[in-house]
């Protein structure tokens, strides 16, 4: 019998559970609300490395050594690792992995990243193909700018629905038993373009990807807001929370102030010039790792709706005119007392 509820969302009927997180970031992700939750805040961009897309894949390593150390499992025991980041070939990644002597699987969903490996990672446990997993990803501002905008000494001025990258990095390990939080079920996004063309307003363009699948995830479960402790987002920012926000209005739902950005969580809008908030796949792994998960097994949240949005663009589909499609997948990851 299929695991299914409705189109879009999986019921984990063995539920993984998660054996250990970590997060990891930079300079000034460790100058935010979150400076106190980060495992490891590096005051270096650079990481000891010499270039920004080395000091990306030393962060991720960084990330993974401190997951596999809280779990007591070495990488090569590991039965996959899920991971991806924005690069092209997400070559941070694959360098950061090499040397685990772990099944690999390199993944790409933008900003989505951090879900869409959670959600593979948990449906290899969840089928029997898999007893341990890890789903990692990140990103870092300087790599990112270099890729997709301009040199960094170029200092091109960022409009207000501008977000910035998130340095940083989230690492989540999965197991069959152990830990008190499982993840139960998933919703698997759909590819939703809302005709934005404007690379420097994410957020309008990643919400209505949002909106598609919790709408979704909401129907196939015959659940609402207020069934979750929490909801998350990311990372759609100001800007993308307040239209996601307006979006189920329209439907006479209030998400009301369960529903957060790790986009918003990340910074403090009021200190650092971040525009309308924090970006990027290192975003919301680290703050699923730092803030989300921690504040989960300390007992402040029961269920949460974690969901990730993804901006499907490149550098050349931007020049070309392209819009900017949007994917979001989303889970449910609960505590069990």
């Amino acid at each position: 019998m299929l695991k299914r509820l409705g189109k879009q969302t999986i019921v984990l009927e063995n539920a993984p559970r998660i054996l250990s997180w970590a997060g990891v970031a930079g300079k000034k992700e460790g100058e935010g609300p979150l400076k106190n939750e980060l495992d490891f805040i590096s005051e270096d961009s650079y990481f000891g490395e010499q270039t920004w897309e080395k000091a990306e894949s030393h962060m991720l390593q960084r990330c993974f050594s401190i997951a596999c150390d809280r779990a007591g499992l070495s990488p090569s025991s590991l039965d996959f690792i899920l991971a991806g980041d924005l690069l092209n070939q997400c070559v941070s990644s694959s360098f950061a992995m090499k040397d685990s002597n772990a099944p690999y699987l390199g993944l790409y969903g933008a900003c989505s990243t951090m879900a869409e490996s959670l959600s593979l990672a948990a449906m290899l446990i969840d089928g029997g193909y898999a007893g341990t997993a890890c789903a990692i990803t990140g990103s870092h501002f300087c790599s990112a700018e270099r890729q997709y905008r301009f040199p960094l000494e170029y200092g091109g001025q960022r409009p207000p629905t501008a977000q910035w990258t998130v340095t940083g990095a989230g690492a989540v390990i999965l197991g069959k038993s152990g830990g008190s939080l499982r993840i139960t079920q998933l919703t698997a996004g759909k590819i939703v373009d809302a005709g934005i063309d404007d690379a420097n307003s994410m957020g309008s363009a990643m919400a209505p990807a949002a909106y598609d699948t919790l709408r979704a995830h909401f129907d196939d479960a015959g659940r609402g807001p207020a069934d979750y402790d929490a909801i998350f987002t990311g990372d759609l920012g100001a800007l993308g929370h307040d239209i996601l926000e307006d979006l189920f209005r329209g439907d006479g739902i209030e998400l009301g102030p369960r529903y957060m950005d790790c986009g918003v969580l990340i910074y403090d809008a009021d200190k650092q010039d971040v525009n309308a908030g924090g970006s990027g796949c290192g975003c919301c792994a680290a703050v699923l790792a730092s803030h989300i998960l921690p504040a989960m097994e300390r007992g402040l949240w029961k269920r949460v709706l974690f969901s990730a949005t993804g901006a499907l663009l490149s550098a050349t589909s931007a020049q070309q005119g392209s819009s900017i499609p949007g994917i979001c997948h989303a889970l449910v990851i609960e505590r069990e007392d």
